[in-house]
């Protein structure tokens, strides 16, 4: 039923490229801590090569993605066919994180939609690519994006968007280190 890939070959990244959404899971070292599932959309994810994929993040209400990369680096993105035939594939692998004053975001960055603006881009060295047959999950028709993001950071503004990540974005709900904030050196 299930198969380990050995890289993202042209029939994985059709896949990829056909999900409109994708699931990303982290967790910190500590027991006591908060593991964290995030659902993300808009178009983010990108594969970069047989064993790299990237996806934009956007500014959002928490930064525990960031913080648990910052801290360990472990990682599993997940993709699952809600359209045509079922199926589930994971992305096992070490995630870094790169933000807007970083030297290698406005390379990497061009592979995005520009708006809306994003906080960061988490980089992911894949170590472990594995399906399965996702015959529990249901089907849903796909009708479309949703414009609250776009249209709420819109709203904010660059300044705006600058100053809600540094109020809200700065460590995790845990207290790890998240993101650095505009040009404020790492903690």
């Amino acid at each position: 039923m299930g198969k380990i890939y050995e890289h993202i070959d042209q029939v994985l990244e059709a896949f990829i490229a056909a999900q409109q959404m994708f699931f990303v899971a982290t967790a910190p070292l500590t027991a006591s801590g908060h593991v964290n599932l995030s659902p993300k959309g808009i178009d983010t994810l990108r594969v970069l090569g047989p064993h790299t994929m990237a996806y934009l993040d956007y500014v959002g209400s928490g930064a525990e993605t960031i913080a648990h990369l910052k801290e360990n680096g472990r990682i599993v993105v997940m993709l699952c066919a809600f359209q045509g035939a079922p199926r589930i594939v994971r992305f096992h692998g070490r995630g870094d994180v790169l933000e807007p004053h970083d030297h290698e975001f406005d390379h990497l960055r061009a592979s995005f939609p520009t708006e809306p603006a994003g906080r960061a881009i988490v980089r992911i060295s894949i170590d472990r690519i594995s399906d399965s047959c996702g015959y529990g999950v249901p089907l849903y028709g796909f009708e479309a994006h949703r414009s609250q993001l776009p249209a709420w950071a819109a709203r904010k503004g660059t300044r705006g968007l600058i100053e809600y990540e540094e109020a809200n974005n700065r460590v995790s709900i845990d207290g790890l280190p998240a993101l650095r904030g505009a040009g404020v050196p790492e903690p």
